[in-house]
């Protein structure tokens, strides 16, 4: 089956973040970005490139790279931690090297980058200037390991996507009473 990004975080640094499926259940654990098709689709959904230029392995571990910063950080943040120095470290040479290579423009964003590399860092170091980190969580299932932004208005959102992970929660509930009802 083709995939088909799902662009849910609610920011690109996340969706970025969430290319990795089921993280942190090892025996279901899925790098979308282990096939150089998959980036590209992922640029192209993501609206980081809009050619169909080929996607290179260099681009595609520079992102992966991007990735794994990224969640170092966020992932605590998620839950209520403290992100480790060394993750911070690396999070401040990341969208330092962003910020020197690019430009200035009069665009929405204010900056633009030539790179997609360069456009994804500099998406990351948005999502820490522009939003509001206390709305960052993490998907409700154990297993998923997904992050996105609730803008809830009540801020409740358990769930990366209520018809995923939501619906498989929801089952297992209704399994867990089904079968208690029936051994009473």
């Amino acid at each position: 089956m083709t995939y088909q990004p799902e662009l849910i975080g609610g920011h690109l640094a996340l969706d970025l973040v969430n290319t990795v499926a089921w993280r942190h259940d090892p025996t279901r654990t899925i790098d979308r970005f282990a096939d150089l098709s998959n980036v590209e689709r992922w640029l192209l959904a993501a609206g980081v490139r809009t050619d169909q230029a080929a996607v290179t392995p260099r681009l595609r571990d520079d992102l992966v790279a991007v990735r794994r910063i990224a969640y170092e950080v966020l992932a605590g943040l998620a839950v209520g931690d403290q992100p480790a120095p060394a993750a911070i470290d690396a999070l401040h040479d990341l969208i330092s090297g962003a910020v020197r290579s690019a430009s200035v423009e009069l665009n929405p964003f204010g900056w633009r980058a030539e790179d997609p590399e360069d456009t994804v860092r500099l998406a990351v170091w948005r999502l820490f200037e522009d939003e509001d980190l206390g709305r960052l969580r993490r998907c409700g299932d154990d297993g998923c390991g997904w992050l996105f932004l609730d803008r809830s208005k009540n801020g409740s959102r358990r769930w990366c996507s209520s018809a995923d992970c939501g619906n498989r929660a929801r089952a297992r509930r209704h399994y867990a009473r089904a079968r208690d009802g029936s051994t009473a």
